[in-house]
């Protein structure tokens, strides 16, 4: 039984995993304890989340209002692209569908009927209803309205830096016990391998039964001490670096976040209360430092606040995320560049995978053997759906060029064969993104399939683009009911001054 929960590292990641557990104790007389150090700086870019984490905060019991007031947040209903596939474009993946199956068919199928029939100029967002409030800055919940308007989720922008706060609050308020200090050494058992206890720099030491591992990049417990290898992905993501630098609000005020393609890799816009984030996502064997910062620094919204950091990294996971009693949580598990802000649901769904396969006694390890296969399977899929993104670009830059031309795993190789030949995207266990996101991503950058559903050519041309031009107009209606995202926020979750 893991009667100490010990969580080695702070920020979102182990502020996130010390709140879950202090909510779903294994046990009554369970103790929990996270060691961090206020000497070691937190990444802290992860500021723009998909809507799990609505779930995730709804466990803990917090209130939404209070919880965007408290990190400056603002509203997401998706990710807009500009400039990815080819300059110029511009499409958006929303947290929604386009709409309902007809006649059996997915309506992007009679999307692409009437495309092919020169029917219809509209892009496959005019049936998005986050699309289009996005496009007008407009936001509200979806139980403000009704019908098909109504089927679309949403998701937050924060400072990650003050949900770490907020969750540490929640966490200490509910019995997490946190101790300041560095860790110096690990402890194992000769005979199993487990550890035992972290040994601290000012002499201290803190036995436990279960070890989560939050410690960043620098997998100090899963990579350092139990030697777990890293699954280097670099040859499929080769970004491997990152400027962040918030920067003055100023224009647009969008429910959105915003992903520009540039040379040699793509630019991050979050918009929060009281500042704008950004960052730099980018390859430097394509692209040097100083002048991925001069290009960061041209494309700011307002002034500069402070100075830009320089992340390094390579994308990819460790071989294994739960090792004898150690599960490795966040950064310290894996990274994946933030193009679909999938490093808190990552965190969260690794907590929760944990919370429910951790028994009251002790662990078999075929329970080790699942976690990490279903851990391993999510990682994969979200791979897939980054390098989609690359990929299908018919950019000229030299970075896209070979980004265009590289082999692809298996998975996304067949998923993107099946696709080109008749619209349809498998799905396989563990998929992040069903396929309304891909779909949005395909057809956004200009990937036709060659054929479509034939279900898709039972309804006459003509009726069926009645029907979609009504459902467009319906939503357009809908779109104009709702506040603009500035005012929706000033009323129901202002935050305090800066």
């Amino acid at each position: 039984m893991a009667q100490h929960i010990i969580i080695a590292g702070g920020g979102s990641a182990g502020w996130m995993a010390a709140a879950l557990f202090a909510r779903l104790r294994p046990a009554p007389d369970t103790r929990i304890t996270l060691v961090e150090s206020d000497a070691i700086g937190t990444i802290g870019v992860g500021e723009a989340t998909i809507p799990i984490l609505r779930n995730f905060n709804r466990l803990l019991g917090l209130h939404e209002p209070d919880f965007v007031a408290a990190t400056q947040g603002s509203f997401k209903l998706g990710i807009e692209f500009v400039d990815w596939g080819q300059t110029g474009n511009r499409h958006f993946h929303g947290f929604g569908d386009h709409g309902a199956p007809i006649d059996g068919a997915a309506p992007h199928h009679h999307w692409h009927r009437l495309h092919a029939a020169g029917r219809t100029g509209d892009p496959i967002d005019a049936w998005s209803m986050p699309a289009l409030a996005a496009a007008q800055d407009r936001f509200a919940p979806p139980e403000a309205l009704r019908g098909e308007a109504a089927q679309y989720r949403y998701a937050y922008h924060f400072d990650a830096g003050l949900y770490a706060r907020l969750l540490r609050s929640y966490a200490e308020a509910r019995g997490v016990t946190r101790v300041e200090g560095r860790i110096l050494d690990l402890e194992r058992d000769a005979e199993t391998g487990d550890l035992r206890a972290l040994l601290l720099d000012d002499g201290r030491r803190l036995d436990g039964d279960l070890f989560l591992d939050c410690t960043g990049f620098a997998s100090r417990l899963l990579g350092q001490g139990l030697e777990v290898g890293f699954v280097d992905w670099s040859h499929w993501l080769p970004a491997n670096r990152a400027l962040a630098l918030g920067c003055a609000r100023a224009g647009r005020f969008t429910p959105f976040t915003r992903s520009t393609a540039h040379a040699a890799g793509w630019q991050w816009r979050i918009p929060l209360q009281h500042r704008t984030g950004n960052g730099l996502v980018y390859s430097s064997a394509h692209l040097a430092d100083d002048a991925a910062e001069q290009l960061l620094r041209t494309h700011l919204d307002g002034a500069a606040i402070g100075e830009p950091r320089l992340l390094r990294f390579t994308t990819g996971r460790r071989a294994r995320f739960w090792a004898h009693n150690v599960v490795a949580i966040g950064l310290a598990a894996g990274f994946m560049e933030p193009l679909e802000s999938t490093s808190l649901q990552l965190v969260q769904t690794g907590l929760v995978r944990l919370a429910e396969l951790l028994p009251a006694g002790p662990v078999d390890p075929v329970i080790l053997a699942e976690y990490n296969r279903e851990t391993i399977a999510e990682y994969e899929r979200i791979r897939d759906f980054l390098i989609a993104h690359y990929c299908i670009s018919r950019r000229p830059e030299p970075f896209w060029r070979d980004m265009a031309a590289m082999p692809l795993p298996d998975t996304l190789a067949y998923k993107l064969a099946l696709w080109d030949a008749i619209g349809r995207v498998p799905l396989y266990a563990q998929e992040s993104h069903q396929e309304p996101s891909w779909v949005a991503i395909l057809l956004g950058q200009g990937r036709l399939p060659r054929g479509h559903d034939p279900a898709a050519d039972r309804p006459p041309l003509d009726g069926l683009a009645t029907l979609l031009a009504e459902r467009h107009a319906a939503l357009s209606a809908a779109v104009g009911r709702m506040p603009p995202h500035d005012h929706f926020v000033a009323r129901t979750c202002r935050a305090e001054a800066a």
